[in-house]
């Protein structure tokens, strides 16, 4: 064991820790930090929604929350909320990233948020085409001139019934206005779009500040004048650099929006293979592997955790909120899953059925110190972290047992998790229990978490209490075997 331990430390540590100060992924994980007074405020409107709108119906034949007063209203307000976090979160994030990314760079963050905000909004859609056929004699000639004169395209379609051979004559109206932004190049959609774009150019901006390629003015000026005016010149390049790309890029596939293009060739695909169990297992080893050596494993996996998983939990919280293929909150995420639209595997499903306790669900490594240990030294530190370990704040068990560089700790530390977190990704995807579709803040007590965060299935907390159960017993042994070991002086 004690090999072991040497060898990690000697050729992991070392690229653990130049993972955790890489300023550009400590700038993409602070970005993802950022948001999250936007996006904890949407998901709560979105949880409370599945409180009211969606649980009760699940027991009360014909529940109709909308002709119920107060909570109608209540849902109502839910819904400006979404529409100003959840809805929008890739613009949200665009900002925040590049604010995080020019202050890394030393430079005026307030100016690095905007260029990276107005890079991703100039290539996103300003039309929102869409298709209707309406049987004739439905609208009349004055609707069909208002919707032409904004800008929808009037024509007419014979369908005929293969049956009764009968001809019925459609007006088909496509909607091609301009000045309607699309809300899935605005919501999580577009983090990845939001990166590449955002990454590019804030690194041009910031390069061209820090060569003083800006407009100087006199010292008499007002500093926040004169900080707005430096930033004109590095941004206005920066920005233009992009349109150029945008430009060229849309014209060579044949009106193709790059974020389209993002969508379909990276993002998609990136996702999709984040859902197979041995992806999910693999970032959950390597968090427990950087926490061992005391490095933030969730910190330093943030890049991945949000910007993959994250991105999935968003696009699940919309498809519940808004609905799909007629059908609403889990019904509506689950058919979104059987059609590749939404996710079966989000950010929060580690928080729910392995991260209780905290990274490594240590929650049951206190409970088996508790029950089975005999050294005073455990014992004393496992009173004190069972307040905040019951809060998912590890930090007493962590570093005061310590399970950080502690040989006898890392196989269970390392085996735990993983068993865990087959438990649940096996119970989600056999449908035993809802996908996760809410974001909870993680400092909510386990089994209360799992309930919330799958919009309040009564299964989620049973799934989580059994991968508790599965990794108690795995803590055990290691924990009674400690017994037999002298504290160090």
């Amino acid at each position: 064991m004690n090999a072991l331990t040497s060898w990690l430390e000697k050729y992991i540590l070392p690229i653990a820790a130049k993972i955790g100060g890489e300023k550009h992924l400590v700038a993409l994980r602070d970005a993802f930090i950022g948001t999250m007074p936007a996006t904890m405020a949407g998901s709560i409107a979105v949880m409370i929604n599945a409180i009211i709108r969606d649980l009760p119906g699940q027991f009360i034949e014909g529940y109709d929350p909308g002709s119920i007063p107060v909570i109608s209203q209540i849902i109502g307000i839910n819904g400006f909320v979404w529409n100003g976090t959840i809805a929008v979160a890739g613009l949200i994030f665009a900002f925040s990233f590049g604010f995080n990314l020019a202050r890394a760079y030393g430079v005026n963050d307030l100016a690095g948020g905007i260029v990276s905000l107005a890079a991703l909004i100039q290539g996103i859609a300003f039309s929102a085409p869409a298709a209707v056929q309406v049987e004739q004699g439905e609208l009349n000639k004055k609707a069909l001139d208002v919707l032409a004169n904004a800008g929808s395209v009037i024509g007419e379609t014979t369908v005929t019934d293969p049956v009764t051979k009968v001809e019925t004559v459609f007006t088909t109206i496509t909607n091609n206005s301009w000045g309607w932004l699309k809300l899935d190049h605005l919501n999580g959609n577009a983090f990845f779009t939001a990166m590449i774009l955002g990454f590019v150019s804030v690194i041009i901006f910031a390069k061209l500040m820090q060569k003083n390629i800006t407009i100087k003015l006199p010292d008499s000026v007002p500093p926040a004048v004169s900080k707005a005016f430096a930033a004109i010149i590095p941004a206005t390049a920066s920005l233009y650099i992009i349109a150029i790309f945008n430009y060229f890029f849309t014209n060579l596939m044949d009106g193709q929006l790059f974020i389209d293009w993002v969508q379909e060739t990276i993002a998609k695909p990136l996702m999709g293979v984040s859902q197979g169990l041995g992806a999910v297992i693999l970032i959950q080893l390597m968090i427990q592997l950087f926490w061992f050596f005391g490095i933030h494993g969730t910190n330093v996996m943030a890049p991945i955790l949000e910007g993959v998983f994250g991105q999935a939990q968003l696009i699940n919280i919309d498809v519940f909120q808004k609905g799909y293929a007629g059908k609403t909150g889990t019904d509506a995420v689950l058919a979104a899953i059987e059609d590749g639209k939404a996710f079966m595997w989000v950010r929060g499903s580690f928080d729910a059925f392995t991260m209780f306790g905290g990274s490594g669900g240590t929650i049951t490594l206190i409970l088996a110190i508790l029950i089975f240990s005999k050294r005073a030294d455990y014992l004393t530190i496992g009173k004190l972290a069972l307040g905040p370990g019951l809060f998912n704040i590890n930090e007493p068990i962590m570093f005061g047992l310590p399970i950080v560089l502690n040989a006898i700790m890392f196989i269970p530390f390392l085996l735990a998790p993983v068993v865990s977190t087959a438990i649940g990704y096996l119970a989600t995807s056999a449908g035993l229990v809802a996908p996760v579709s809410q974001a909870v803040t993680w400092v909510v007590p386990p089994l209360l978490l799992p309930f919330l965060a799958t919009g309040a299935d009564w299964r989620a907390p049973i799934v989580s209490l059994i991968a508790m159960i599965a990794t108690f017993l795995i803590w055990a042994p290691f924990v009674i075997a400690a017994n037999k070991m002298q504290p160090e002086e």
